[in-house]
């Protein structure tokens, strides 16, 4: 069978549109009184439908880069716009709205709600938003889960999954909104190669369908699925890679 994600309003035209952007920013964590910078002066720009892949060493500040685009930690300086919205000015409550309309995060630790079933996990974020009827969002979660082998599974408990399933069903969780952005931390790196790879794929789906996807990885194997790489060293950006697109046609 053939895994194709439909992506609501996403264009295909050869233009690279800005979806998120940040100027100098910074971050920095206090240390036996002073203040130990993680971050300086990142200046980085995320296109639309691009799948951009973060590397570095370990401690270059690959995630902590990753939770402050999505929003998920505040700013020491500097600013982070998504579709040219000031982020880092929101308070709480628009930021978290933003959140759940607009961005979608993979975590490596995948964080399923355990006493949830698997459907129940992927419609949450939906009924939250209440941009779409309930009926709506468990149609299309149940359609996300057929794609994927996995609409048997709608009612079983996440401790009765294999990591490789409930990373799945994480990533069905982060799309169920629609998002402008997909942010994924190591989202492969507590699983064996088999089931990583069956992430990735899906990942690389998403990205053919239109996602806009920004990774976070040190795995060379993981890093080649995108079509741009990004290298953060010490705190700072210190190169970058354009790859050429490939189109992977995944037959499950």
């Amino acid at each position: 069978m053939l895994l194709s994600f439909g992506m609501n309003g996403i264009g295909f035209n050869n233009m690279k549109e800005i979806i998120l952007k940040t100027d100098c920013l910074c971050k920095s964590y206090p240390l036996d009184g002073k203040e130990a910078p993680v971050l300086s002066n990142i200046n980085m720009e995320i296109y639309k439908r691009d799948f951009t892949v973060i590397m570095g060493n370990s401690g270059a500040g690959k995630s902590t880069l990753l939770y402050l685009l999505s929003g998920m930690d505040n700013l020491t300086s500097g600013a982070i716009y998504l579709n040219n919205l000031p982020i880092h000015q929101l308070n709480e409550n628009k930021l978290s709205f933003q959140r759940k309309q607009n961005i979608g995060f993979v975590f490596q630790q995948i964080h399923l709600l355990h006493n949830l079933t698997v459907l129940e996990n992927i419609i949450l974020p939906g009924f939250l938003l209440k941009k779409q009827a309930k009926k709506e969002v468990i149609e299309k979660a149940m359609s996300l889960l057929e794609q994927l082998g996995m609409s048997s599974y709608a009612n079983y408990l996440p401790s009765q999954l294999s990591g490789g399933e409930k990373q799945r069903v994480a990533v069905i969780r982060s799309i169920i909104n629609n998002p402008l952005i997909l942010f994924a931390d190591e989202p492969t790196g507590a699983l064996n190669s088999k089931m990583g790879k069956e992430v990735l794929d899906i990942l690389t789906a998403l990205n053919e369908a239109g996602q806009t996807i920004v990774m976070v990885t040190h795995d060379i194997k993981a890093c080649v699925r995108g079509n741009r790489i990004l290298y953060l060293y010490d705190g700072k950006l210190s190169g970058e890679k354009k790859m050429d697109r490939v189109v992977i046609w995944l037959h499950l």
